[in-house]
């Protein structure tokens, strides 16, 4: 009988995808970027986003010259923002300590910011053609299921085992298939609910679908309660345009423009609809609060943290932008649904 690793590259070859937009490349750049917009997100998701990141940071070299703001922009919408970040981060390490030349050793890729082991791995074999075991989520799904590994699969413990699959059985021959094999697995067919087993090229061999155990594996999270925080963010609004606040470069949104935050109900404030907003660690309810002010009026402002007068920029930290332009900066997303929601009323009224 063919070995796991055989029949994973056979389907793969005929089956799998071959036609993203970062495959059929061995440059380093567009493999690393891909990798990281994959990170906690669909593919459906990151191919638009891919797209045009490419196409405004088109070298390393082009990436570490930009702004803060525009790297943070272009992944405006994409979430887990640090990623972003983390790849600026890394194309400025790249320019001053590899020559602006992606590196090719493992432990070098493995130094840059926000490139854990399956990531550098995967690059690594993806655009370098060596050998090395992934294990991302797609990938703990299917060693879970078809060697009957019980337990959450990121518990040391559990994520320890799996390593141990993921070395064992990585081939040194045609790895570049296995690895795409494994994730396209994970991704259309091994997925994490209705997976399609019938149509599994590893059925045959899958323990968890000879012992009934499909849908019990992989083991879920151990539940717990999410805390809940609620805050009021201030849209203040003068002659069509709003304020934005720049957020500390630690924290949620790190780096993001945002409306002004309180606690606190401001007075003289028109509420706008509310939304709640779900973060891996806590749910956020946000009450959007619209404050209409006008040059030289001191009064509505002054729950700011400073004074502030109305100029196109202020300072680092704050901002004033047609409703428009702050929709296309660099901002979370529920920002951008509280603006969009302005915009239409604005253009209502009018």
């Amino acid at each position: 009988m063919p070995n796991f690793a055989s029949q994973v590259i056979a389907w793969q070859k005929q089956h799998g995808r071959h036609n993203l937009p970062w495959q059929n490349t061995v440059d380093p750049y567009a493999i690393w970027v891909s990798e990281i917009m994959l990170q906690q997100t669909q593919v459906t998701a990151v191919i638009g986003y891919y797209a045009k990141f490419m196409a405004r940071f088109p070298t390393i070299q082009a990436l570490a010259d930009a702004s803060q703001d525009d790297v943070l922009q272009s992944w405006s919408g994409l979430g887990y923002y640090s990623r972003a970040r983390n790849l600026h981060a890394s194309a400025q390490k790249i320019v001053d300590g590899f020559g602006g030349v992606f590196p090719q050793e493992f432990d070098a890729i493995l130094s840059l910011p926000g490139i854990g082991k399956s990531t550098a791995a995967a690059i690594s074999t993806f655009a370098f053609n060596k050998p090395m075991p992934i294990l991302d989520g797609n990938v703990k799904r299917v060693f879970a299921r078809h060697f009957l590994v019980e337990g959450w699969p990121s518990a040391p413990k559990i994520e320890a085992q799996l390593w141990q699959i993921a070395t064992r059985e990585n081939p040194q021959n045609e790895a570049k298939a296995y690895t795409q094999g494994l994730m396209d697995l994970g991704a259309t067919l091994c997925t994490r609910t209705k997976p399609r087993c019938h149509r599994c090229p590893i059925l045959n061999t899958c323990q968890a679908n000879k012992l009934g155990k499909t849908k019990s594996l992989p083991t879920p999270k151990p539940k717990k309660t999410l805390p809940e925080k609620a805050i009021f963010m201030q849209v203040f609004v003068c002659g069509g345009e709003v304020l934005l606040e720049k957020r500390p470069q630690q924290g949620i949104w790190g780096g993001l423009w945002s409306l002004p935050e309180t606690d606190i109900l401001p007075a003289n404030a028109q509420l706008l609809p509310k939304l709640t907003h779900s973060f891996t660690h806590f749910k956020l309810h946000i009450q959007p609060v619209m404050i209409e002010t006008e040059i030289g009026t001191s009064k509505p402002l002054s729950v700011l943290k400073q004074p502030i007068a109305k100029t196109l920029s202020m300072s680092q930290s704050q901002i004033w932008l047609s409703v428009e332009d702050a929709i296309e900066a660099a901002i979370p997303t529920p920002v951008r649904t509280i603006l969009q929601a302005l915009l239409a009323q604005i253009k209502k009224a009018a």
